[in-house]
């Protein structure tokens, strides 16, 4: 009979609980591993932040679950983007039209310097299209953008996006941009009164409009009033886009259109340049491989799905000067869309 030597059983459990605390040393240490993404959006109720919190399974994916990525909610696209400039956020939130206060160091970005860096061209997701319309009974007056020139319009809030493109529209154009702060729902009052000679509307991904625009046309006729060809022809020159709007897609009526013009922003989800180049690189890889899917889960990717080059190449055309992030750089270069007159961040 097989008898034990003396302390035998005993350095055989403690060989075992030696073993039980090397394992239990190893998963933590394996989530340490893991690296933090925060991605800073707008507020909870807000289509940026909707987009970015549908985005990350797909992220984490293409990441080889090397990175843990939360999305963290601010009041303002500009607080998400200067959190992500301070080194509270890795991904901000933001748009081009945002992307030119930034680096003007105009409105909101006015003497700000970021305790980081500044963000730089990664990824354009989706674009929210401006343009003008006024009422039915004084659309004869009106040809061009032009013709509204110097004259009271309401272009949205003052500090929306939409208000900031026009200002960037009417600067191209040499336009006089005469603004007039209403309350968004006394817009109907204020087109049939007179009060103010236009109103620039928008849709998201060319369908649908903001809720005070429905109410709008609920209560009156509107039409919408396309640029000029040769307007057209300025903005393009400038680097801006100018894109078609099926009305039926966006309105109920019919507003004297076949098909509506308007300037896109382009809202986008950019980096600094610290950012490592495979992640970016990585992150617009599968976006591009999943776009026909992300379009059908979301209507606001429609555009992204059937020209995700073309929109990157818009987003960093309508800021050329700003840098362009390393792996970004090298997804576009892969599918032969770089520009060599655009720059690579350092």
């Amino acid at each position: 009979m097989f008898k034990s030597r003396p302390g035998y059983g005993l350095s055989i459990f403690a060989a075992a609980l030696a073993a039980a605390f090397a394992v239990a040393a190893i998963a933590p240490a394996s989530a340490q591993e893991r690296k933090s993404i925060r991605w800073a959006t707008s507020s909870v109720d807000s289509y940026g932040y909707k987009v970015a919190a549908s985005m990350v399974k797909i992220a984490e994916e293409a990441l080889g679950g090397q990175y843990t990525i939360t999305v963290n909610p601010y009041p303002s696209t500009t607080g998400a983007m200067k959190a992500a400039m301070d080194g509270t956020g890795e991904i901000g939130y933001t748009a081009d039209v945002g992307m030119t206060q930034l680096y003007a160091g105009e409105g909101g970005f006015k003497d700000y310097t970021p305790a980081k860096a500044k963000l730089v061209h990664a990824w354009y997701a989706y674009p929210m299209e401006s343009f003008m319309a006024t009422s039915a009974k004084d659309a004869g007056k009106y040809r061009c953008w032009g013709d509204f020139s110097g004259k009271p319009v309401f272009y949205t809030t003052a500090g929306f996006m939409n208000w900031l493109n026009f200002q960037r529209i009417y600067k191209t154009l040499g336009y006089q941009f005469k603004h007039v702060q209403i309350d968004a729902k006394s817009q109907s009052d204020a087109l049939q009164a007179g009060t103010i000679a236009g109103s620039v509307a928008y849709t998201t991904a060319g369908r649908s409009l903001a809720p005070y625009w429905k109410e709008t046309e609920v209560r009156m006729d509107v039409k919408v009033i396309n640029p000029c060809p040769e307007e057209v022809a300025k903005l393009k020159a400038a680097g801006l886009a100018v894109v078609d709007v099926d009305p039926k897609a966006a309105f109920s009526k019919d507003v004297g259109v076949r098909q509506i013009q308007g300037v896109p922003i382009l809202f986008a989800y950019n980096v600094r340049p610290d950012m490592p180049e495979d992640v970016v690189y990585k992150l617009l890889s599968a976006f591009y491989k999943n776009r026909e899917s992300l379009a059908k889960a979301d209507p606001g990717f429609t555009p992204m799905a059937v020209d995700f080059i073309g929109m990157q190449a818009q987003g960093i055309n309508a800021n050329p000067d700003i840098p362009v992030h390393s792996g970004m750089a090298k997804f576009m270069k892969e599918h032969k869309a770089w520009n060599d007159k655009w720059k690579i961040a350092k």
